[in-house]
Formats: C-alpha cells, structure tokens, sequence
C-alpha cells in the first residue's frame, strides 16, 4: 500500500470534522458567551432550526479553506508553492463584491483589505504584510480558518506542511497570525500518526521563534491541567486575552487560545471538544472548523461514532463558493478527492480516484443523497446508509418499508440552490453563488444492485424552475430492477434553459415489498449533448425592462459590473475595467462549442470564453480593435494564440461561435472560421462571455458537445 493510500480515509474525516464544526458554530457566531449559555447552555447539536438559519450555508472558513487550496493543482503540485501564487488564486476564484469576504472593506476587514492589495498589483506576501495594513488588520483570526487543508495535503510531513502554511498565511496575515497558522497546521500534519494531544503541541510549537506566544500556549496548557471544567478556563481566557485587549474585529490570540482549549479539554471526545468551542463565544464557526478538522483527522472516522450522529444530518453537503462556479455544489467526497489526489502527487505517488461523481467511496459518505421531502405522506423510504460497514463494499443503501400502490421510496441530491429564502435575516451572511451541477441534456449514469428476485421499479426525476421561477418535476421511464448490477442511463430532458435544482430516485411497486436497493454509482459529467437559452421573454415571459434577476440567470456567475436579462434579446453584460467574466456550466466540459449571438458596443474587447477554471484562467475569443483574436488568460497575463484582422462594425450582431476540440482552439463568426490557433494547458471548464470596458448584448446562448 503507497503510503499516502494510508492516509485516506483520514482526510476525509478531516474534510467531515471541518465541515461539522462549522455548521455547528455557525448558527450562535457572532452570540455573546452569555446569550450561548442562558439560551442552549451548550451546543452540543446543530442550533440552526432553532436560531431560522439553514444547516447548510456558504461559510468563508469552508469556501476560503477549500478554494485558495486549489492554486496547488493550477500549479502542477509545486512543492515549492509561492505565496504569490496562492495570491493569485485568491484574485482568480474570488468574486468581486460577492459572497464571502466583503462585510468589512478596505483596512477593516482583513480579508477584503488583502484582496483589495492583491487587486492593486501588491504581490503576497506584501498584501498581507503588517508594514503595509498595520498590526491590529494582520493579526486576525482569517490565517488559521483557511489552513487546514494545506496540512491535510501534507500527512506526516510537519516541514512542508508549515512552509505552505506560511505561505499560504502571509497573503492576508502577518505576526502572530502566521505563527498560530502554522502551529495548527504542523499539529494536523502529525497528527495523522501522532494521538496524543500533549505531544502534538509540543511538536507544533518546535516550528515557532516567537517566544511570546509559546508562552501564551504554556500558560493555557497549564491553566487546563488545574482547572476542573472547561469555563474555567474561558473565563482567564476573557479576562486577560478576550477581545477587549486586542485592536481588530476577530484577533487571532482570543480565538486560537480558545480553540487550543477546547482541543485538550475535549480530549478524545469529538462532540465535546467542538461543543467547547462552540459554547465558549467568539468567532465559533471558526474555532469549532478548526478543532473538528484536527479531532476529526487525530481521532478518524470512528470518532464520529461515539457519541450523537453528526454526520448523517450533514450527508457531506457543502457549498464551495467561487468563480468557478460549476463545482459550489460539491460534498466532502469530492473535496476529499482533490486533496487526497494533491497529497499523493507532493509524496510522488500514484493514487486510484473513481471517474463517477458519486462512488460513495469511503465508509458513512453519501455524497448528499437525502429523503425526498415533496409527497411525504406517501414516502415509505426508511433509512439512507453506505454499505461498507455491513459488507465491506461501498455503495448508497435506500432501504424502504411498506412500498406498495400509492406509495413511492424516493431519494434525491441537489445540483442547484433553492430558490426560497434561505433563512430570518441576519442568520445567514453569505449567498449562494453557484451554476448547476447538471445540465439539460445530460445522459445520467447509474449503477444499480438489486438483491431480490423481487424488485421495485426505478425512475429518475428532476426538479427544476419554470418560466414562473417555481418548481416543477419531470421524471423518465421507469426501470424493471433485476437481481444484481442494473446499468441505467436517463438523458435529461429539456428545461428549456432553466435550471435543475435536484436529479431524484423513486422507486415504486404494484406488489408490497420490503427491503433495499444500492446505488454503486451515479454520474452525470462531460459537456451537454445540446444545452440552450432562448431569449428573455422566452424564458421569463413576464419579465419587465426592470428585472434584473431570474432563476436562468443565476445560472451564471458573474464578475463583471453589471449582468442582466436583456429585455430584448437575452443579455446584457458591462463591465468598466478588463475581464468582466460571466460563466457557466462545470469544470469537466472538455470539447464543446459555446456560441451566441453578440451586438456588440464601445468596448475595448469582447466575446466568448471556453474552458474557464474561475475568471482568469481560461481562453477568451474577442473581438477587439479591428481584429478577431483567441487569447489564453493566465492570472493577470494575457497570452495572444492567434489573431486575424476582421473589420467588425459597431451595434451591429453577430453570430459568435467558439469551438475548443482537444487542442484546437477556432472562432468561426456567422458560420465562417475567421481565426485558429493551438493550446493545451486548459483541457476543459466552463463557458461565457467576457467584456472588456464596455458592454455586449447577448442574444441566446448554446453549448454543444463536439
């Protein structure tokens, strides 16, 4: 067995323990100490039906954690990784003005002043520096929150873990904030192999030199060993270090001592240590993300288990927001996949990850399979699980009770967002910004196993958002289960370009049965056989000069200025700088054809992106400047493939069609190839427009496998 094939199952319960602990924390952060204890006394559940908020929300420490990770897979694995370059992936995945990061603003928020610094041109680690933002903006709690999955990247590996914790800490922090970064990410690093908490502090604190604070880390420590009870604690805690004796809106001191708290308090106890965490105040979604992320790796999947099930309520669901829009949608198998995968390039190794989306391949995941919660008082589905603890095989067991006529067993996975209101105001800080998962046209793959030689039939369903913008069901033809594997395939039917929030499974029986059924596999991926929107008034055929939002256009992430339904024709895209980007679709498309047709007005640049991973890094083809060109954006660079002189004309339309096929990059303009040219570092994403100082309007839109 390689050695980082040893270290599975361990991350991912590290990505489950990150996850966890923030949706446990999330509901009450922001609550006083007091309000937490006179309310629940201790949040030892998930809080979120009792406060109105979601269970699960987009959250900065789940998008920043998992999204600025991936400048290590957009640079081929470098173990030598730069800060600047981590700095880049926060200028490429980030939003502008949208989702996380932008309650505080410049020299308020250390976040977004970073962002802004990077967006100046100032390089990591100067963007995070304290000569340039000052002590009180660097030393906040962000380094920590976002750490956790460079140690999980790095089992056993404390030197290269604290370097890419440095690294990765010094684009927004500086000071003490690095060295509490690396000290928790040294101590997740060992703590694959390494159980004992006393001696994964004293192995974190040999990677730092400030003296200071291997003081305050003693001191907490010895402070723990005397006290009879966790409050204890939190009391010196907000005596001497609470928030009061700190500049900044989250200092990093009050949240990490509180954290290391919970940590050796907590023991071997998962839900306890994160119930510490979350009960103590501060910045508990945080904190609490922290201590489950090491518990969960230190302590594996049997921690989950020794006291109130934390994970079936979850089932893996996340939301990993950025401008790579198509993989928001995700779960912890998925996430788990690509650290999992970056682990193995850094030891040098060869590591088999399943191609399907959902493979359910680590014991407990379900990949966000819940009950259909429509018709209830006829659903008869009794209970979801994997199979491997019972069989020592993976798979997603739908067990059911009493099916028969009139009743259904039905299941079902999101691939969109809910529409509705996502909680009482206040309770939820971010938006969701994402495109589907799943696309009309689709073909949906699944494998099947039926135990009996009785078995209930199998439909596929989606639900998806009419012209009204409200929910309606489509299902297919059902499927007679045989005993063993069935191999079943469904092509998505057309939604006419409106969005599918959920793909379902109902399972349904003339005859009363009992029993189960196991999904081995389910899959939808690669570029739509034939996806379209029309125009606006088609999609939306209420819509007014006025709307400015709708279910289809929230398909598309947007970075430009303004991106609107055009009344007239589809879009209107404006943007007053270079690359305002709008994309759809998911990372898998590989060869396609994404074509509309495009007015085009006093902009600078402007057309049709391909095979975008976020908002700068993908290949744009453009008019500009009496020239057609295709162009390949490489963070702040732009790389001239091929260009051809083409006199277009001002507010007149054209049929723009960008094919990319392998390496083969081609602009074709009302049926005519104008311009080639040949790349291949981007072999697949998702597809768009791009405006550069100006602004297009955009008459339908279509992709098209090739």
């Amino acid at each position: 067995m390689a050695k980082i094939e040893r270290y599975r199952n361990d991350i991912y319960a590290g990505v489950l323990g990150k996850i966890i602990g923030v949706y446990l924390g999330r509901p009450v952060e922001g609550w006083s100490y007091e309000k937490i204890r006179d309310t629940f006394e201790e949040i030892n559940y998930y809080k979120n039906h009792k406060t109105g908020a979601p269970l699960i929300v987009p959250d900065d420490d789940i998008s920043g954690t998992f999204v600025f990770f991936r400048a290590l897979e957009d640079h081929q694995y470098d173990p030598e990784l730069t800060a600047e370059a981590i700095g880049d992936a926060w200028l490429n995945y980030i939003v502008e003005n949208e989702t996380i990061l932008w309650w505080g603003g410049l020299c308020r928020s250390t976040e977004h002043t970073a962002y802004l610094r990077l967006k100046e041109g100032i390089k990591a680690p100067k963007s995070g520096s304290i000569k340039l933002n000052g002590r009180s903006m660097a030393e906040q709690i962000g380094s920590e929150i976002f750490i956790d999955t460079w140690a999980l990247a790095n089992p056993c590996n404390p030197e290269r873990t604290a370097k890419m914790a440095r690294r990765a800490a010094s684009v927004s922090h500086d000071g003490v904030a690095i060295d509490a970064a690396v000290f928790l990410a040294v101590m997740e690093s060992m703590a694959f192999e390494e159980k004992n908490i006393d001696r994964l502090l004293d192995q974190g604190l040999t990677y730092i030199e400030n003296e200071e604070f291997k003081s305050l880390v003693g001191e907490l420590r010895e402070r723990c060993a005397k006290a009879e009870d966790w409050r204890e604690v939190r009391q010196w805690i907000a005596e001497e270090h609470g928030y009061d004796k700190y500049p900044g809106n989250c200092p990093m001191i009050t949240n990490h001592l509180t954290l290391l708290m919970a940590l050796i308090m907590g023991g071997d106890d998962f839900q306890k240590a994160c119930m510490i965490a979350c009960s103590a105040g501060w910045d508990t979604d945080c904190n609490s993300g922290n201590v489950g992320c090491l518990n969960g790796i230190r302590l594996g999947l049997d921690g989950f288990s020794k006291g109130t099930d934390l994970r079936k309520a979850v089932a893996d669901r996340m939301y990993v927001i950025s401008s790579d829009s198509g993989s928001c949608i995700s779960d912890a198998v998925l996430e788990t996949r690509k650290i999992y995968q970056a682990a193995a390039k850094l030891a040098g190794e060869e590591v088999k990850i399943p191609s399907e989306r959902m493979a359910f391949e680590y014991p407990g995941s379900v990949q966000g399979i819940m009950p259909y919660d429509k018709n209830t008082e006829e659903q008869v589905l009794t209970n979801i699980e994997n199979t491997f603890a019972s069989t020592g095989e993976y798979g997603c067991k739908l067990e059911f009770a009493g099916l028969g006529a009139g009743v259904h067993a039905s299941a079902c996975v999101d691939t969109f967002i809910d529409l509705k209101p996502k909680g009482v105001e206040g309770t939820s800080y971010f938006d969701v910004l994402c495109s589907p998962s799943l696309y009309s046209t689709q073909t949906v793959r699944s494998v099947v196993f039926a135990p009996e030689k009785r078995n209930p039939q199998l439909r596929f369903f989606i639900e998806y958002f009419d012209e009204e913008d409200t929910l309606q069901v489509m299902h297919g033809e059902p499927h007679c289960l045989e005993q063993g594997n069935n191999e079943l395939t469904w092509e998505i039917p057309d939604t006419k370009g409106h969005a599918i929030f959920r793909l379902g499974i109902e399972l349904t029986s003339k005859e009363g049965l009992t029993g189960y059924v196991v999904i081995k596999s389910l899959d939808w991926s690669n570029t739509p056989r034939a996806y379209k929107l029309g125009r606006s008034m088609e999609m939306t055929p209420s819509l007014t000069p006025w709307t400015t939002t709708t279910a289809w256009l929230k398909t598309f992430v947007s970075s430009a200025d303004h991106f609107n339904p055009d009344y007239t024709v589809t879009f209107s895209i404006c943007h007053g700088q270079k690359n305002g980007v709008a994309t759809t679709g998911t990372g898998d498309w590989k060869d396609y054809e994404v074509r509309s047709k495009i007015t085009f007005s006093q902009q600078e640049a402007a057309g049709l992106v391909a095979r975008a991973k976020g908002h700068r890094r993908y290949y744009g083809a453009v008019f500009t400047e009496g020239y057609a060109k295709i162009y390949k954006q490489k963070d702040e660079e732009r790389i001239e493939i091929a260009k051809q002189s083409f006199p277009y004309e001002i507010d007149q339309t054209y049929d723009f069609c960008f094919r990319v096929k392998e390496d083969h990059l081609t602009l074709l303009v009302d049926g005519q190839e104008v311009v080639k040219g040949t790349d291949k570092e981007y072999p697949c994403g998702q597809a768009g427009f791009v405006v550069d100082r100006g602004a297009i309007l955009g008459d339908t839109f279509k992709v098209e496998a090739v």
